[in-house]
């Protein structure tokens, strides 16, 4: 009898033992990018440095004077100073969302990164190589330029083109900006692009955009060669 007690008591154990190759699959985590460059900026917690892997829900930031620059497929993402985003994978491409501080990122085709901040979500426009540079303002507001490329603005069902060479105010309460009149929202003294003060669209009160200057084409120029094409290897 203790015998056949002891052959049960093996056979359990060799069972549970088992189990796991038989049931839950271990969780597998792909890199998303590789930090190619980067001055008083971290992963997380911890420092980062030129090769540093980057990973889905990873949390990027920088330090005042600081800098970070990451490459994931046919983009690249370069953080500015005291900056911060969380990347992640959005439907098989790499994307972030910029919490904090300034984002430029470039592009090889329309699908290739996007790039989301408070409620709206931005995107090349077209397959041609693109730049685009978004701050963080706060959750109701944002400066989107596109320096190379136009870029699409989106917030829920409506999407609003940026033109290239040009920055807007990207307002995403516009019921409290129309209280407040268009007066003063960005257009200013500083000759918004194409010759008009008022805002691009109203939308179905999802957004509005003001433009507030023009961008010299060698800006966006000088801009992805700095960053270098995202084509290359």
């Amino acid at each position: 009898m203790l015998r056949l007690r002891a052959i049960y008591a093996a056979a359990m154990s060799l069972s549970l033992a088992c189990m796991p190759l038989f049931g839950a699959t271990t969780p597998t985590t792909t890199p998303l990018g590789t930090v190619i460059a980067a001055e008083r900026a971290y992963v997380g917690e911890a420092g980062a440095n030129v090769g540093t892997t980057v990973y889905s829900g990873d949390r990027v930031s920088t330090d005042t004077q600081g800098s970070m620059q990451v490459r994931a497929g046919a983009a690249r993402l370069l953080l500015l100073s005291s900056s911060a985003a969380f990347v992640d994978d959005n439907d098989g491409a790499p994307s972030a969302k910029l919490v904090a501080g300034t984002a430029t990122f470039s592009t090889g085709n329309a699908h290739a990164f996007t790039l989301f901040a408070s409620k709206a979500a931005i995107r090349p426009q077209t397959d041609a190589p693109t730049i685009g540079t978004v701050t963080y303002l706060n959750e109701k507001e944002l400066l989107v330029t596109a320096r190379r490329g136009g870029l699409t603005v989106t917030v829920e069902d409506e999407t609003q083109v940026i033109p290239e060479g040009t920055s807007f105010r990207v307002l995403l309460d516009p019921a409290t900006e129309a209280a407040q009149g268009p007066a003063g929202a960005g257009a200013g003294g500083q000759g918004p692009a194409k010759g008009g003060g008022g805002p691009l669209k109203a939308g179905r009160s999802r957004f509005l955009i003001l433009a507030t200057a023009f961008i010299a084409a060698g800006t966006g120029v000088a801009m992805y060669y700095a960053l270098e094409s995202p084509d290359r290897p």
